[in-house]
Protein backbone atom coordinates (compact mmCIF):
# COMPACT_ATOMS: atom_id res chain seq x y z
CA UNK A 1 0.00 0.00 0.00
CA UNK A 2 1.31 3.41 -0.90
CA UNK A 3 0.81 6.35 1.45
CA UNK A 4 -0.96 9.47 0.27
CA UNK A 5 0.16 13.01 0.20
CA UNK A 6 -0.85 14.57 3.48
CA UNK A 7 -2.72 17.84 3.66
CA UNK A 8 -3.19 20.55 6.23
CA UNK A 9 -6.46 21.56 7.78
CA UNK A 10 -8.33 24.39 6.22
CA UNK A 11 -7.59 26.59 8.42
CA UNK A 12 -8.96 8.57 56.33
CA UNK A 13 -8.34 5.56 59.13
CA UNK A 14 -9.32 3.39 56.25
CA UNK A 15 -8.38 0.04 54.81
CA UNK A 16 -6.26 0.32 51.64
CA UNK A 17 -9.19 -0.77 49.50
CA UNK A 18 -11.19 2.22 50.71
CA UNK A 19 -8.34 4.50 49.76
CA UNK A 20 -8.27 2.98 46.28
CA UNK A 21 -11.94 3.65 45.76
CA UNK A 22 -11.54 7.19 47.05
CA UNK A 23 -8.61 7.86 44.72
CA UNK A 24 -10.57 6.36 41.84
CA UNK A 25 -12.97 9.27 41.83
CA UNK A 26 -10.08 11.32 40.47
CA UNK A 27 -8.46 8.75 38.19
CA UNK A 28 -11.43 6.98 36.61
CA UNK A 29 -13.02 10.05 34.98
CA UNK A 30 -9.64 11.05 33.57
CA UNK A 31 -9.10 7.57 32.16
CA UNK A 32 -12.53 7.19 30.63
CA UNK A 33 -12.07 10.59 29.05
CA UNK A 34 -9.35 9.04 26.90
CA UNK A 35 -11.99 7.32 24.79
CA UNK A 36 -13.31 10.62 23.49
CA UNK A 37 -10.44 13.08 23.18
CA UNK A 38 -9.88 16.13 20.99
CA UNK A 39 -11.56 17.59 17.93
CA UNK A 40 -10.47 17.67 14.28
CA UNK A 41 -10.82 19.62 11.06
CA UNK A 42 -11.65 18.78 7.48
CA UNK A 43 -9.22 19.07 4.58
CA UNK A 44 -8.68 17.64 1.10
CA UNK A 45 -5.92 15.11 0.48
CA UNK A 46 -5.66 12.85 -2.55
CA UNK A 47 -5.16 9.14 -2.02
CA UNK A 48 -2.42 7.43 -3.93
CA UNK A 49 -3.08 4.14 -5.66
CA UNK A 50 -4.06 1.47 -3.17
CA UNK A 51 -5.56 -1.96 -3.49
CA UNK A 52 -7.02 -2.76 -6.92
CA UNK A 53 -10.56 -1.64 -7.52
CA UNK A 54 -10.60 1.41 -5.25
CA UNK A 55 -10.46 4.77 -7.02
CA UNK A 56 -8.62 7.79 -5.68
CA UNK A 57 -10.51 9.82 -3.10
CA UNK A 58 -9.76 12.98 -1.12
CA UNK A 59 -10.04 13.23 2.65
CA UNK A 60 -12.84 15.75 2.23
CA UNK A 61 -14.71 13.36 -0.05
CA UNK A 62 -14.16 10.47 2.33
CA UNK A 63 -15.47 12.44 5.29
CA UNK A 64 -18.48 13.49 3.24
CA UNK A 65 -19.03 9.85 2.31
CA UNK A 66 -19.07 8.93 5.99
CA UNK A 67 -21.49 11.75 6.80
CA UNK A 68 -23.79 10.82 3.91
CA UNK A 69 -23.88 7.12 4.76
CA UNK A 70 -27.47 5.97 5.17
CA UNK A 71 -26.59 2.52 6.46
CA UNK A 72 -29.33 1.64 8.92
CA UNK A 73 -28.90 -2.10 9.24
CA UNK A 74 -25.92 -4.17 10.28
CA UNK A 75 -24.79 -6.91 12.62
CA UNK A 76 -21.36 -8.09 13.55
CA UNK A 77 -18.63 -8.66 16.11
CA UNK A 78 -16.39 -5.86 17.39
CA UNK A 79 -13.14 -6.25 19.30
CA UNK A 80 -12.12 -3.30 21.49
CA UNK A 81 -8.69 -3.05 23.14
CA UNK A 82 -7.82 -0.12 25.40
CA UNK A 83 -4.45 0.54 27.02
CA UNK A 84 -4.54 3.88 28.81
CA UNK A 85 -1.57 3.05 31.03
CA UNK A 86 -3.23 4.03 34.29
CA UNK A 87 -0.89 4.69 37.22
CA UNK A 88 -0.63 2.63 40.36
CA UNK A 89 -2.10 -0.55 38.91
CA UNK A 90 -5.51 1.00 38.22
CA UNK A 91 -5.68 -0.65 34.80
CA UNK A 92 -9.07 -2.23 35.44
CA UNK A 93 -11.72 0.42 35.71
CA UNK A 94 -14.30 -2.29 36.19
CA UNK A 95 -12.92 -3.07 39.65
CA UNK A 96 -14.43 0.15 40.89
CA UNK A 97 -17.89 -0.56 39.47
CA UNK A 98 -20.24 -3.24 40.77
CA UNK A 99 -20.63 -6.07 38.32
CA UNK A 100 -23.91 -5.93 36.51
CA UNK A 101 -24.35 -2.18 36.21
CA UNK A 102 -24.76 1.04 38.12
CA UNK A 103 -25.21 -0.49 41.56
CA UNK A 104 -25.04 -3.80 43.34
CA UNK A 105 -28.75 -4.32 42.75
CA UNK A 106 -29.15 -3.11 39.18
CA UNK A 107 -28.10 -3.99 35.63
CA UNK A 108 -28.25 -0.32 34.56
CA UNK A 109 -25.75 0.30 31.74
CA UNK A 110 -23.90 3.45 32.80
CA UNK A 111 -21.18 1.83 34.87
CA UNK A 112 -21.13 -1.51 33.11
CA UNK A 113 -20.22 -0.05 29.76
CA UNK A 114 -17.47 2.16 31.19
CA UNK A 115 -15.57 -1.10 31.79
CA UNK A 116 -14.82 -0.94 28.06
CA UNK A 117 -12.30 1.81 28.88
CA UNK A 118 -9.77 -0.81 29.96
CA UNK A 119 -8.53 -4.13 28.64
CA UNK A 120 -9.77 -6.16 25.68
CA UNK A 121 -13.45 -6.90 25.10
CA UNK A 122 -15.52 -8.64 22.46
CA UNK A 123 -18.92 -7.19 21.56
CA UNK A 124 -21.76 -8.33 19.36
CA UNK A 125 -23.66 -5.42 17.82
CA UNK A 126 -26.79 -5.15 15.71
CA UNK A 127 -28.86 -2.29 14.36
CA UNK A 128 -32.10 -2.03 12.39
CA UNK A 129 -32.87 1.66 11.96
CA UNK A 130 -33.36 4.23 14.72
CA UNK A 131 -35.76 2.08 16.75
CA UNK A 132 -33.85 -1.17 17.20
CA UNK A 133 -30.26 -1.62 18.35
CA UNK A 134 -28.43 -4.13 20.51
CA UNK A 135 -24.95 -4.44 21.96
CA UNK A 136 -23.74 -7.43 23.97
CA UNK A 137 -20.49 -7.55 25.94
CA UNK A 138 -19.19 -11.13 25.93
CA UNK A 139 -17.40 -12.21 29.09
CA UNK A 140 -15.70 -15.47 30.07
CA UNK A 141 -18.73 -17.04 31.71
CA UNK A 142 -21.41 -14.42 31.24
CA UNK A 143 -22.91 -11.91 28.83
CA UNK A 144 -24.21 -8.39 29.32
CA UNK A 145 -26.73 -7.12 26.77
CA UNK A 146 -28.29 -3.73 26.17
CA UNK A 147 -31.31 -3.76 23.86
CA UNK A 148 -33.34 -0.89 22.42
CA UNK A 149 -36.59 -1.99 20.78
CA UNK A 150 -39.09 0.77 20.10
CA UNK A 151 -39.99 2.52 23.36
CA UNK A 152 -38.32 -0.16 25.49
CA UNK A 153 -34.73 -0.29 26.68
CA UNK A 154 -33.62 -3.49 28.40
CA UNK A 155 -30.30 -4.42 29.96
CA UNK A 156 -29.54 -7.90 31.24
CA UNK A 157 -26.53 -9.30 33.10
CA UNK A 158 -26.53 -13.09 32.86
CA UNK A 159 -23.83 -13.37 35.53
CA UNK A 160 -26.04 -11.91 38.25
CA UNK A 161 -29.40 -12.69 36.57
CA UNK A 162 -30.40 -9.05 36.91
CA UNK A 163 -32.30 -6.94 34.41
CA UNK A 164 -32.94 -3.23 33.96
CA UNK A 165 -35.92 -1.76 32.10
CA UNK A 166 -36.73 1.77 30.97
CA UNK A 167 -39.19 3.24 28.51
CA UNK A 168 -38.35 6.16 26.22
CA UNK A 169 -40.94 7.46 23.80
CA UNK A 170 -40.25 9.28 20.54
CA UNK A 171 -41.02 12.51 22.40
CA UNK A 172 -38.32 11.69 24.95
CA UNK A 173 -35.83 11.06 22.15
CA UNK A 174 -36.77 14.33 20.47
CA UNK A 175 -36.26 16.24 23.70
CA UNK A 176 -32.90 14.55 24.23
CA UNK A 177 -31.76 15.66 20.76
CA UNK A 178 -32.89 19.28 20.90
CA UNK A 179 -36.36 18.66 19.51
CA UNK A 180 -35.20 16.44 16.65
CA UNK A 181 -35.49 12.70 16.39
CA UNK A 182 -32.71 10.75 14.76
CA UNK A 183 -33.76 8.86 11.69
CA UNK A 184 -32.86 7.77 8.22
CA UNK A 185 -33.64 11.11 6.67
CA UNK A 186 -31.18 12.77 9.05
CA UNK A 187 -28.65 10.06 8.31
CA UNK A 188 -27.35 10.11 11.84
CA UNK A 189 -28.10 6.57 12.93
CA UNK A 190 -25.97 4.32 10.72
CA UNK A 191 -24.64 1.56 12.89
CA UNK A 192 -25.96 3.21 16.05
CA UNK A 193 -26.17 1.11 19.19
CA UNK A 194 -27.51 1.99 22.64
CA UNK A 195 -24.30 2.95 24.42
CA UNK A 196 -25.21 5.08 27.47
CA UNK A 197 -22.69 7.70 26.34
CA UNK A 198 -19.86 5.18 25.97
CA UNK A 199 -18.65 4.61 22.38
CA UNK A 200 -19.09 0.92 21.51
CA UNK A 201 -18.45 0.82 17.74
CA UNK A 202 -15.83 2.25 15.36
CA UNK A 203 -18.49 4.67 14.11
CA UNK A 204 -19.27 5.97 17.60
CA UNK A 205 -15.57 6.50 18.28
CA UNK A 206 -15.01 8.16 14.90
CA UNK A 207 -17.95 10.51 15.46
CA UNK A 208 -16.27 11.86 18.59
CA UNK A 209 -13.34 13.03 16.48
CA UNK A 210 -15.24 14.17 13.40
CA UNK A 211 -18.02 16.25 14.92
CA UNK A 212 -16.08 19.52 15.19
CA UNK A 213 -13.99 21.48 12.70
CA UNK A 214 -10.63 22.61 14.00
CA UNK A 215 -7.78 24.26 12.04
CA UNK A 216 -5.20 22.66 14.34
CA UNK A 217 -5.45 19.33 12.49
CA UNK A 218 -3.95 17.71 9.41
CA UNK A 219 -6.01 15.03 7.66
CA UNK A 220 -5.07 12.67 4.85
CA UNK A 221 -6.10 9.44 3.17
CA UNK A 222 -3.34 6.86 3.66
CA UNK A 223 -3.95 4.00 1.27
CA UNK A 224 -6.42 1.17 1.65
CA UNK A 225 -6.88 -1.88 3.83
CA UNK A 226 -9.23 -4.82 4.27
CA UNK A 227 -11.27 -5.04 7.49
CA UNK A 228 -13.54 -8.02 8.15
CA UNK A 229 -13.38 -8.88 4.45
CA UNK A 230 -14.38 -5.39 3.26
CA UNK A 231 -12.22 -2.98 1.24
CA UNK A 232 -11.70 0.26 3.12
CA UNK A 233 -9.92 3.60 2.81
CA UNK A 234 -7.74 4.72 5.71
CA UNK A 235 -8.41 8.24 6.99
CA UNK A 236 -5.55 9.57 9.14
CA UNK A 237 -5.97 12.47 11.56
CA UNK A 238 -2.96 14.12 13.20
CA UNK A 239 -2.43 17.19 15.37
CA UNK A 240 -0.41 20.03 13.88
CA UNK A 241 0.42 21.31 17.35
CA UNK A 242 3.26 20.00 19.48
CA UNK A 243 2.67 18.99 23.07
CA UNK A 244 -0.28 16.66 22.52
CA UNK A 245 -0.19 13.12 23.83
CA UNK A 246 -2.17 12.01 20.77
CA UNK A 247 -0.03 10.86 17.88
CA UNK A 248 -2.71 10.01 15.34
CA UNK A 249 -6.19 8.67 14.75
CA UNK A 250 -6.66 6.14 11.95
CA UNK A 251 -10.18 5.31 10.71
CA UNK A 252 -10.80 2.53 8.19
CA UNK A 253 -13.90 3.51 6.19
CA UNK A 254 -15.83 0.93 4.17
CA UNK A 255 -15.41 1.92 0.52
CA UNK A 256 -18.95 0.89 -0.38
CA UNK A 257 -21.10 2.04 2.53
CA UNK A 258 -19.02 4.79 4.17
CA UNK A 259 -19.33 3.07 7.56
CA UNK A 260 -16.21 3.17 9.80
CA UNK A 261 -15.00 -0.40 10.25
CA UNK A 262 -11.96 0.19 12.42
CA UNK A 263 -10.72 2.96 14.72
CA UNK A 264 -7.17 3.21 16.06
CA UNK A 265 -5.90 5.91 18.41
CA UNK A 266 -2.12 6.04 18.88
CA UNK A 267 -0.02 7.86 21.45
CA UNK A 268 2.61 10.38 20.44
CA UNK A 269 5.01 8.43 22.68
CA UNK A 270 4.64 5.35 20.49
CA UNK A 271 3.98 1.78 21.57
CA UNK A 272 0.79 -0.22 21.16
CA UNK A 273 -2.44 1.57 20.30
CA UNK A 274 -4.22 3.36 23.12
CA UNK A 275 -7.61 2.44 21.63
CA UNK A 276 -8.07 -0.14 18.89
CA UNK A 277 -11.66 -0.98 17.95
CA UNK A 278 -12.68 -2.82 14.83
CA UNK A 279 -15.12 -5.25 13.32
CA UNK A 280 -13.90 -8.81 13.01
CA UNK A 281 -17.17 -9.73 11.29
CA UNK A 282 -19.80 -7.43 9.79
CA UNK A 283 -22.95 -7.98 7.72
CA UNK A 284 -24.98 -5.09 6.30
CA UNK A 285 -28.16 -7.11 5.79
CA UNK A 286 -31.28 -6.68 7.96
CA UNK A 287 -30.97 -8.49 11.31
CA UNK A 288 -33.75 -10.82 12.39
CA UNK A 289 -36.52 -9.17 14.41
CA UNK A 290 -35.93 -11.71 17.16
CA UNK A 291 -32.50 -10.16 17.73
CA UNK A 292 -34.14 -7.24 19.51
CA UNK A 293 -36.76 -9.20 21.47
CA UNK A 294 -36.16 -9.69 25.18
CA UNK A 295 -38.10 -11.24 28.05
CA UNK A 296 -36.45 -11.45 31.48
CA UNK A 297 -35.56 -15.04 32.40
CA UNK A 298 -37.45 -16.71 35.19
CA UNK A 299 -36.17 -15.59 38.56
CA UNK A 300 -34.38 -12.52 37.24
CA UNK A 301 -34.44 -9.44 39.44
CA UNK A 302 -35.84 -6.57 37.35
CA UNK A 303 -35.15 -2.93 38.19
CA UNK A 304 -37.57 -0.46 36.63
CA UNK A 305 -36.18 2.97 35.81
CA UNK A 306 -38.65 5.50 37.19
CA UNK A 307 -37.10 8.31 35.19
CA UNK A 308 -35.47 9.89 38.23
CA UNK A 309 -32.09 8.24 37.77
CA UNK A 310 -29.57 10.42 36.01
CA UNK A 311 -26.24 9.57 34.47
CA UNK A 312 -23.71 11.72 36.29
CA UNK A 313 -20.77 11.25 33.96
CA UNK A 314 -20.58 11.16 30.18
CA UNK A 315 -17.17 10.45 28.66
CA UNK A 316 -17.93 12.49 25.56
CA UNK A 317 -18.22 15.64 27.73
CA UNK A 318 -14.76 15.28 29.18
CA UNK A 319 -12.37 16.77 26.65
CA UNK A 320 -12.38 19.45 23.95
CA UNK A 321 -15.89 19.75 22.55
CA UNK A 322 -17.55 18.99 25.90
CA UNK A 323 -15.54 19.90 28.98
CA UNK A 324 -18.69 20.27 31.07
CA UNK A 325 -18.48 16.66 32.21
CA UNK A 326 -15.48 17.35 34.44
CA UNK A 327 -16.05 18.97 37.81
CA UNK A 328 -19.08 20.86 39.01
CA UNK A 329 -18.65 23.74 36.57
CA UNK A 330 -17.40 26.17 39.24
CA UNK A 331 -15.01 28.58 37.56
CA UNK A 332 -14.56 26.06 34.74
CA UNK A 333 -12.95 27.17 31.49
CA UNK A 334 -10.74 25.97 28.65
CA UNK A 335 -7.14 27.13 28.23
CA UNK A 336 -5.76 26.88 24.69
CA UNK A 337 -7.42 25.26 21.70
CA UNK A 338 -7.50 22.15 19.58
CA UNK A 339 -5.42 19.16 20.52
CA UNK A 340 -3.58 21.02 23.29
CA UNK A 341 -6.68 22.47 24.95
CA UNK A 342 -6.74 22.08 28.73
CA UNK A 343 -9.88 22.05 30.84
CA UNK A 344 -9.62 23.63 34.26
CA UNK A 345 -12.09 23.86 37.11
CA UNK A 346 -12.12 24.47 40.84
CA UNK A 347 -13.15 21.72 43.26
CA UNK A 348 -13.68 24.26 46.02
CA UNK A 349 -10.39 23.95 47.86
CA UNK A 350 -10.18 20.14 47.95
CA UNK A 351 -6.90 18.73 46.76
CA UNK A 352 -5.88 15.08 46.82
CA UNK A 353 -7.50 13.08 49.64
CA UNK A 354 -5.36 12.35 52.66
CA UNK A 355 -5.54 9.09 54.59
CA UNK A 356 -6.66 9.44 58.18
CA UNK A 357 -4.38 8.38 60.98
CA UNK A 358 -4.87 4.89 62.32
CA UNK A 359 -4.87 1.30 61.15
CA UNK A 360 -4.10 1.04 57.45
CA UNK A 361 -3.63 4.79 57.12
CA UNK A 362 0.04 4.66 56.20
CA UNK A 363 -0.50 2.01 53.53
CA UNK A 364 -3.40 3.97 52.08
CA UNK A 365 -1.34 7.16 51.96
CA UNK A 366 1.52 5.35 50.23
CA UNK A 367 -0.93 4.10 47.62
CA UNK A 368 -2.35 7.59 47.06
CA UNK A 369 1.16 9.04 46.75
CA UNK A 370 2.14 6.34 44.24
CA UNK A 371 -0.62 7.34 41.83
CA UNK A 372 1.01 10.56 40.71
CA UNK A 373 4.10 12.74 40.56
CA UNK A 374 4.60 15.80 42.73
CA UNK A 375 4.71 19.06 40.78
CA UNK A 376 5.43 22.67 41.66
CA UNK A 377 5.55 26.05 40.02
CA UNK A 378 4.45 29.61 40.57
CA UNK A 379 0.93 28.16 40.98
CA UNK A 380 2.08 26.35 44.15
CA UNK A 381 2.26 22.59 44.56
CA UNK A 382 0.18 19.68 43.37
CA UNK A 383 0.14 16.18 41.91
CA UNK A 384 0.23 15.15 38.24
CA UNK A 385 -1.53 11.96 37.20
CA UNK A 386 -0.22 10.54 33.94
CA UNK A 387 -1.73 8.08 31.51
CA UNK A 388 -0.75 7.34 27.92
CA UNK A 389 -3.42 9.75 26.73
CA UNK A 390 -4.97 12.07 29.29
CA UNK A 391 -2.96 13.77 32.02
CA UNK A 392 -4.27 15.75 34.96
CA UNK A 393 -2.81 18.15 37.50
CA UNK A 394 -4.61 18.54 40.83
CA UNK A 395 -3.19 21.42 42.85
CA UNK A 396 -3.12 21.34 46.62
CA UNK A 397 -5.61 24.20 46.69
CA UNK A 398 -8.16 22.21 44.70
CA UNK A 399 -7.76 23.37 41.11
CA UNK A 400 -7.78 20.74 38.37
CA UNK A 401 -6.14 20.93 34.93
CA UNK A 402 -6.78 18.06 32.51
CA UNK A 403 -6.13 17.42 28.86
CA UNK A 404 -4.45 15.21 26.28
CA UNK A 405 -1.22 17.13 26.85
CA UNK A 406 2.17 16.69 28.52
CA UNK A 407 3.01 17.35 32.16
CA UNK A 408 4.90 20.51 31.19
CA UNK A 409 1.86 21.87 29.38
CA UNK A 410 -0.30 21.31 32.48
CA UNK A 411 2.17 23.12 34.74
CA UNK A 412 2.44 26.01 32.26
CA UNK A 413 -1.35 26.30 32.20
CA UNK A 414 -1.51 26.31 35.99
CA UNK A 415 1.21 28.97 36.21
CA UNK A 416 -0.68 31.20 33.80
CA UNK A 417 -3.98 30.70 35.62
CA UNK A 418 -2.82 31.17 39.22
Amino acid sequence: MAPNDSAQATDEGQEPGVGRRKAARYIVPVAVAGVAAATIGLVPALAAAGDPGLPKISAQQLIEKMAASDTQQLSGTVKISTDLGLPGGLDSLGSFAPKGGGSATSAAPQDKLTELASGTHTLRVAADGPDRQKVSVLEDAAEYSLIHNGDDVWAYDSGSNQAYHAQHSAADEAKAHGGKTEGKDGKTDGGKTPDAGVPTTPKALADQFLKNVDPTTAVSVDGTVQVAGHDAYQLVIKPKQSGSTIGSVRIAVDAKTGVPLKFTLSSSAGGKAVVDAGFTKVDFSKPSASTFSFTPPKGAKVTEDDGKQKQTFKPEQSLPGGFGGLGDGKNSKVIGEGWTAIATFDTGGKGMPKAEQGKGGQDTQKFLDSLGEKASGSFGTGTVFKTRLVNALITDNGKVYVGAVTKDALIAAANSNK
